[in-house]
């Protein structure tokens, strides 16, 4: 069941038109939520508004400084603590390697070489791996299938170059002498 203008009309009170009102009456007979919002906002409006207490304002504006006080009280404490457990779990972690470096260098220059050596030849295994996709691929991806991805990558290029030209040929911008 559509309520929008029903729950409009009744929270806003604007002045209702006689088509609206007869809408309204008829919407208020069948739709339980609508009739306890306009039951609420009855109350509401025949509620007395009580004045409130002398000083209330600033007893109010002193009780939100002091909780945004707090706040900020609290987040710096809590960012103290979070940088502290983060620099002692850092610690405890990289303690071992820390020791090592400072009592063996054999060990750490060890291993230095043998990451240098894994990177070799892992980039070496992938372009291993890389030249025998080139060499197969072909044969799998029909003529087609190439000229559409190659007409693309072009087009992404000149797209690319021409970005890059009118981008240089601006003028510059600023106050002339």
């Amino acid at each position: 069941m559509n309520h929008q203008p029903f729950e409009e009309w009744l929270l806003n009170d604007k002045n209702l038109t006689s088509t609206e009102k007869r809408d309204l009456n008829s919407h208020l007979r069948i739709c339980t939520h609508c009739t306890a919002l306009s039951a609420t906002g009855l109350a509401l409006r025949s509620a007395n508004v009580i004045a409130p207490a002398a000083g209330f304002s600033v007893r109010f504006q002193q009780r939100l400084a002091a909780q945004k006080i707090a706040e900020r009280r609290k987040k710096l404490w809590g960012m103290f603590v979070l940088t502290l457990s983060g620099l002692g779990l850092l610690g405890w972690f990289t303690a071992p390697f820390f020791y090592t470096f400072i009592t063996s260098p054999v060990e750490w220059i060890t291993v230095i070489i043998g990451y240098f050596l894994f990177a070799i030849t892992s980039l070496h295994a992938l372009t291993e791996v890389l030249a025998v996709f080139v060499r197969v691929a072909p044969g799998f991806i029909p003529p087609y299938a190439w000229m559409v991805l190659v007409s693309a990558l072009a087009g992404f290029g000149l797209l690319w170059i021409i970005s890059i030209w009118r981008f240089s040929n601006r003028a510059p911008r600023g106050v002339s002498a």
